[in-house]
């Protein structure tokens, strides 16, 4: 289906102009409706929108469970769905949603898995960055992750005028352009401060964004992709040595330490508590191992 023409269109407009999601986010959607539509057209023929039934919407999931994609993954495509019939039923292009009888699927939920507190202390201890320009940027970048939690695009796009050394906090542009305000310590902002003072050395820096390259430009996620992996692999043997997985150790070292759940999820971005509450379910664990080791009956 030709996604230039409505009513697709003008949902992503919807997305893109009033409820700001990232071009990222956007394109997303776009891919899952491209293939609904052409599944649509090919199996039953161009039919309008009030034709489209849950029937013929559960051939499609039916499908794509065929084809062996991950539920994770349907469940996406349902919620694409789910979106665009509810802007449709308020446009009143449809009378009814044929979502409202569809079901996510069942996810079996994976912990998410973090740095141990030990390894966190040995690579910012241990672990030697060079005194070159790249080793200063890799580990304020490897700080900034950990002690924050931030993203990898929001650290890429990371201004220094988003450095509130007065207030002692770090403000963060995240999903949707929703900010943040996420305090920090002292020895982070001279860190900061530091790094901004030895940037003004570099030749043609980039005087928007905080964290640079030798050449002075903006980091590119590729390159903090792979310095994050490769000083992970220093401390850990985790499988997974990624920006997000700093994001994880983040929010699981402040849940095992005590931190209130809602302060995590305003601290991460999240804009449901169900995103974050996964995080307490570390905490769980960690309170069985506790309890196995120590309790005499156990």
């Amino acid at each position: 289906m030709d996604t230039t023409q409505s009513p697709i269109q003008s949902f992503l407009n919807y997305l893109k102009f009033q409820k700001r999601y990232s071009q990222h986010t956007i394109i997303s959607y776009e891919n899952d409706l491209k293939v609904f539509f052409d599944f649509m057209e090919d199996k039953y023929g161009n039919l309008s929108l009030p034709e489209i039934s849950a029937t013929l919407i559960r051939t499609w999931l039916a499908n794509l469970k065929q084809d062996k994609m991950a539920s994770k993954s349907i469940n996406r495509k349902i919620s694409t769905l789910k979106s665009f019939f509810k802007y449709q039923l308020r446009k009143e292009t449809i009378s009814v949603s044929p979502m409202t009888t569809i079901a996510s699927l069942k996810v079996s939920k994976r912990l998410p898995s973090f740095i141990e507190e030990k390894d966190i202390d040995t690579l910012f201890q241990h672990v030697e960055f060079p005194d070159t320009w790249e080793g200063k940027t890799n580990r304020l970048l490897m700080l900034i992750f950990y002690q924050t939690g931030m993203r990898l695009s929001e650290l890429i796009n990371l201004k220094e005028s988003q450095i509130d050394r007065g207030n002692s906090n770090i403000k963060v542009l995240g999903k949707g352009n929703k900010e943040r305000i996420i305090p920090v310590n002292k020895k982070l902002l001279n860190d900061v401060s530091d790094y901004i003072n030895e940037k003004r050395k570099v030749e043609n820096f980039d005087t928007v964004h905080l964290l640079i390259s030798e050449k002075g430009k903006k980091l590119q996620p590729r390159y903090v992709y792979s310095k994050v992996k490769e000083y992970l692999s220093y401390v850990t043997t985790n499988e997974r040595k990624s920006p997000h997985i700093l994001r994880h150790s983040f929010a699981t070292h402040l849940t095992n330490n005590g931190a209130d759940i809602n302060a995590v999820k305003e601290l991460l971005g999240h804009s449901s508590l169900a995103a974050t509450q996964i995080y307490t379910h570390n905490s769980i664990e960690k309170l069985k191992d506790i309890h196995k080791k120590a309790h005499p009956k156990s």
